[in-house]
């Protein structure tokens, strides 16, 4: 036996096998050159012991590792040169350097070099989850999870890249074969193994990463502006009577339902304070005053702070932390006091405001305590969104602070939840790291960080229509983590509570006409009725072609209108706030739809764009009411809703190089385009959301 442990070079694809004994290794091996059409490496060691222990019934011993490595390596040189685009090993020297470890408390260096220089394009680390299987040169089966640890800290040591196969043979098959086709899509466009494993690992299709890359490449298609949806075109205007009707009809109509709410509250409040944390980051005490600095920067914001300080719901906290901290704090400039107040409501070792989710920060000053955005919500939830004494409350969560929610739950859902007799059941969710995009450079290369690896930023709060689409619920409240306000909160039930009485009322129209088409009872007359109602109250109007179908026809294109979820979206005349609002768009086939569209949907160099852009008259304030169920009372597969054409690409800095990702399209925007839309007017008291800390002196947040 020629004694080379040397692998050919080759632009093969490599697949190795790479587990304890008895995982279903050979067994997969050979499925894949089936399926391949190609070859693949036995393990040498098996025919090798078997002769030995046949000869002389002589086991395995440490003399006859580097035969076995030999061997093994010549097997697999042999079989490379008839192999068709890839090949598959049932083992390698990785393996054999691990048992000799294990059994034997060494590795001959050569051997440990060969497996560490051996390059595959994969490993496929097979599970301990079938059978153990009894042959003649087999251990025993007892440790198998010992072992398995043993080799996939091997793997993880050595970074090499490597998937995890688990299930019975028909499903690693499927998963390998699925696996391998996208590696191979991969190497095509240039990312390496490692590249993929990172993006496998994520939960991330690489189908999806090809799409972002040619979204990068292409950019996205903006939003086609029609014109401004105003009262009366597209937005419905109500009275306060009207209103009144609309709760009054939810309360009778809501025990039948199963309610939630559901509040968008993923990460930190880190933009809520960024003026201030610049400020700490570009101001030195020692050489400037403060005032200087605010002419210095024209920072408005800063001034604001400092002048309003005192009312903030904090202030007293901080205040007398700063006092127990600096026992002469009275005798310090202002200039001091006011730098030392600012850093000590950030510094990660006391207060750490701009690192902690803006549900638990002190938002609201009552007379007998501080209220947070997780008690005002619970204090919604009993007013407006409960019924048969049960209210359901839905909060997306960053994963490193669920405990702080839980904690802010705790401490106060009891004062709340035994005055108004009803209980509140509290359930948390993550955004997905599948909905995360790759990073790239303004030479669309892909931006990794110090390690090699590739950086992932979040898909922003359209992948949130994936956590929207798991709830079960008959009617869902969508309302923003820090749009809560102090006071008034029989106004806020009020206009909740009717835009639920709107969502009823079309949805049991629409309901009602799908139930009779199913059951063939709808008429000429009868079909006129429905082309107005969808006029009417949904705002869609058929094209010229429509006149022209069969009845038939009519009757299909009208059952793949109505069957949608529905949604009713309260809007606020605008006052200048950033975000969403509302338009009339036309897609690229020509049919018009109310959506609701942000700035960044817009091409702001149009002009005619630009002119209607700036003509809106009303804001989305996020205040959506969601039904989501169809006629059948099944719930709907919210992502066939989604435009995925509606996406966003942004630009962050990272190590002060700009970088480009890709955000999906977002919850009420693109996400939801597909949907049944009504807009509504409420009044601008249902929308005051802190987006900085400033917000927090505005009427709204502060004592009556």
């Amino acid at each position: 036996m020629e004694k080379d442990l040397r692998q050919q070079k080759t632009t093969i694809i490599k697949i190795a096998l790479f587990g304890p004994e008895s995982t279903g290794k050979t067994t997969l091996a050979k499925q894949l050159a089936d399926y391949y059409e190609t070859e693949w490496v036995p393990e040498f060691a098996r025919d090798y012991l078997q002769e030995k222990w046949e000869e002389n019934k002589h086991i395995c011993t440490a003399d006859d590792m580097m035969p076995i490595a030999y061997g093994q390596t010549a097997l697999e040189n042999e079989k490379l040169q008839t192999a068709n685009k890839y090949l598959f090993c049932d083992t390698n020297l990785m393996v054999t350097k691990v048992f000799s470890e294990m059994y034997y408390g060494f590795c001959d260096p050569l051997l440990n070099e060969a497996a560490l220089k051996h390059e595959y394009d994969l490993f496929f680390l097979t599970d301990i989850d079938v059978p153990w299987e009894k042959d003649d040169i087999r251990d025993t089966p007892e440790g198998r999870e010992t072992v398995f640890s043993v080799f996939k800290q091997t793997l993880v040591d050595t970074k090499k890249p490597f998937i995890t196969l688990s299930g019975d043979k028909e499903c690693r098959l499927k998963k390998a074969v699925s696996i391998i086709n996208d590696l191979a899509l991969a190497q095509e466009n240039g990312f390496s193994s490692e590249d993929f494993v990172q993006i496998y690992n994520r939960g991330i299709s690489f189908d999806t990463i090809l799409k972002q890359l040619k979204n990068f490449e292409k950019g996205i298609a903006k939003s086609n502006l029609i014109r401004p949806a105003t009262i009366n075109d597209g937005i419905l205007s109500l009275s306060q009577n009207e209103f009144q009707e609309k709760a009054v009809f939810f309360d009778n109509q809501k025990d039948q339902f199963k309610i939630k709410k559901f509040v968008p509250a993923s990460g930190a409040a880190t933009r809520m304070y960024k003026f201030l944390t610049a400020f700490l980051n570009d101001f030195d005490i020692t050489k400037e005053t403060i005032n200087a600095y605010i002419n210095r920067k024209n920072d408005k914001e800063l001034a604001i702070f400092i002048v309003g300080m005192e009312k903030f719901p904090f202030f007293e906290t901080v205040d007398k932390k700063l006092r127990a901290i600096y026992p002469d704090f009275e005798s310090l400039e202002r200039d001091y006091k006011n730098y030392y107040f600012i850093k000590l409501l950030l510094s990660p070792d006391y207060f750490n405001s701009a690192n902690k989710p803006k549900a638990v920060l002190p938002f609201h000053l009552y007379k007998t305590h501080i209220a947070n955005p997780i008690e005002e919500h619970l204090n919604e939830c009993v007013h407006y969104a409960s019924s048969n004494d049960v209210s359901h409350l839905h909060f997306t969560v960053s994963e490193i602070h669920q405990d702080l929610f839980e904690k802010a739950v705790l401490e106060v859902k009891d004062k709340i939840e035994k005055p108004a007799g009803i209980d509140i059941n509290i359930g948390y969710s993550y955004q997905n790291k599948s909905t995360d995009s790759i990073t790239i450079d303004a030479n669309n290369k892909l931006v990794k960080d110090k390690n090699g690896n590739l950086i992932f930023r979040p898909g922003g709060h359209g992948a949130l229509i994936e956590n929207l689409n798991d709830l079960d619920a008959d009617v869902i409240f969508i309302k923003n983590i820090d749009n809560v306000i102090q006071n008034h909160i029989e106004e806020i039930t009020l206009y909740k509570k009717a835009l639920a009485g709107i969502l009823i009322e079309i949805q049991q129209k629409v309901f009602a006409c799908l139930n009779a088409i199913d059951d063939n009872e709808i008429s000429e007359n009868q079909l006129e009725e429905i082309l107005l109602f969808l006029k009417e109250k949904l705002s869609i109007e058929m094209n010229d072609d429509f006149n022209k179908f069969t009845f038939e026809n009519k009757i299909t294109k009208i059952k793949s209108l109505l069957d949608r979820p529905i949604r009713v979206c309260g809007m606020v005349k605008n006052e200048g706030e950033p975000g969403g609002g509302p338009f009339w768009v036309i897609n690229d086939k020509g049919a018009s739809s109310l959506q609701i569209v942000e700035t960044s949907q817009v091409d702001l160099s149009n002009k005619k764009q630009l002119a209607v852009l700036e003509a809106a008259t009303h804001f989305n304030p996020v205040d959506l009411v969601c039904g989501t169920k169809n006629y059948k009372n099944e719930k709907f597969d919210l992502l066939d809703f989604v435009d995925q054409n509606a996406g966003f690409i942004v630009e962050k800095s990272v190590d002060g190089k700009t970088v480009r990702s890709y955000e999906l399209p977002g919850l009420w925007n693109g996400s939801m385009a597909n949907w049944l839309t009504v807009f509504v007017a409420v009044p601008l008291i249902t929308f005051n959301p802190v987006k900085t800390v400033n917000d927090l002196l505005k009427a709204a947040h502060q004592p009556q």
